[in-house]
């Protein structure tokens, strides 16, 4: 049975920083496309950032303050979502999402998909 783990979310003031991480397995990680979403309370789910298998990356919000650096490693089966400069707006729950294939915008295309970790920013 495959399994997500998602760590490294906590409570950080703004300006602060963070690293998610999402374990899978056992799969055949390089098959596969890794993105993050992430939800705030009464809000819409919102997608993050996608990596897909050849390690090209696409950043759906933040694009041009570049404050987000998603990253994976196959051998370890993991992906990674960096978060630099954090803001009270990051304050959601993130997950971490596989898919046999392409990124998508959607989370429900996704082959696996976590329990979601919290990541809290106070100002």
């Amino acid at each position: 049975q495959v399994r997500v783990e998602e760590s490294g979310g906590g409570s950080v003031q703004a300006g602060g920083s963070l690293r998610l991480t999402c374990k899978i397995s056992p799969l055949r990680f390089d098959d596969y496309a890794v993105a993050w979403f992430r939800q705030a309370p009464s809000k819409a789910r919102e997608r993050v950032a996608c990596i897909r298998r050849n390690g090209d990356p696409s950043y759906w919000i933040d694009s041009t303050e570049g404050r987000f650096t998603i990253s994976r490693d196959d051998d370890k089966n993991t992906g990674y979502l960096r978060i630099n400069r954090l803001k009270p707006e990051d304050t959601a729950r993130w997950y971490c999402a596989a898919r046999d294939g392409i990124c998508t915008w959607d989370i429900d295309d996704y082959n696996y998909r976590g329990q979601g970790i919290q990541v809290t920013v106070s100002s």
